[in-house]
């Protein structure tokens, strides 16, 4: 009788270490999707994600109908995507997911007929080339410090003690006399 007692007050016990540890589990699942920074303190590193062509608008006002596919590569760089099976289309796929800023999506579409442009597919809110590194430029969350001492700072400075320093050696061996560099 009393081992069925010790096994069923294990097995209670089990069971509330499981529900426990899942009501913990979840808590921390839903703090992470809160917040990126642990207590407001520690910041983990997140890696940049670049993927694909950074296409801009000063580059899609530059391809024409009737382009060379070598024409529009030396524009807008080699292509994301070619398929096989959709020989006259190239996908210019871009995205970048950075710490601190809006993750960033775009794709520009070429359509070719034989060896030459037909019509390139570009969303209307391509960025300028300014506005593009302005928009990946991560936010600061705070002042950078100053690299330079204030007058204040520099008169607290203690003044460093003048050493008896003797005096460099003098040269000693051949002297050598080099020619010129260039012709007199």
């Amino acid at each position: 009788m009393i081992s069925s007692l010790e096994s069923s007050a294990r097995l209670a016990a089990l069971a509330c270490a499981v529900v426990a540890f899942v009501a913990l589990a979840s808590g921390c699942a839903a703090a992470r999707e809160r917040s990126t920074d642990f207590f407001g303190v520690i910041t983990p590193y997140r890696i940049d994600i670049v993927q694909g062509n950074a296409i801009t608008s000063e580059q899609v006002a530059l391809v024409k109908p009737g382009m060379t596919r070598a024409q529009v590569r030396d524009i807008l760089g080699s292509p994301m995507l070619t398929d096989l099976f959709h020989a006259n289309r190239w996908d210019y796929i871009f995205s970048i997911r950075r710490q601190g800023t809006e993750p960033q999506r775009r794709s520009v579409v070429a359509h070719f007929e034989g060896d030459r442009l037909v019509r390139l597919d570009a969303p209307e809110s391509l960025p300028t080339e300014s506005e593009f590194v302005a928009a990946i430029v991560p936010v600061q969350r705070s002042a950078p410090r100053p690299l330079e001492l204030t007058e204040e700072q520099r008169k607290a400075l203690p003044v460093p003690a003048k050493k008896d320093l003797p005096p460099p050696p003098e040269a000693t061996g051949a002297v050598r006399a080099y020619p010129p560099l260039e012709p007199r």
